[in-house]
């Protein structure tokens, strides 16, 4: 006959991301699969991000271009990168 082994309480609530860091740390959460409960959640994963060097004439034109239309520089910078590529297919 297998014996429970004694688990430390789950805290209702960590202070700090630490505090949660620390505890997972120490315990195994496989230990404590009865207590856990399922959870749906919404997920909206960003745009990926990439540094691209610029040099400072160019910077300087995607922002005042930027400016001019409204938008953030990403976004055009997006926009005119998609427009070159698909357009040299």
């Amino acid at each position: 006959m297998r014996t429970r082994k004694k688990l430390d309480r789950i805290p209702e609530e960590f202070g700090t991301y630490e505090e949660a860091a620390d505890f997972w740390e120490k315990h195994d959460s496989a230990d404590y699969v009865d207590l856990l409960e399922d959870v749906e959640i919404d997920v909206n994963l960003p745009e990926r991000h990439y540094v691209i060097g610029l040099d400072k004439k160019t910077a300087e034109l995607l922002l005042n271009k930027a400016q001019e239309r409204g938008i953030k520089p990403n976004r055009l910078a997006s926009e005119l990168l998609q427009k070159t590529l698909t357009r040299s297919k």
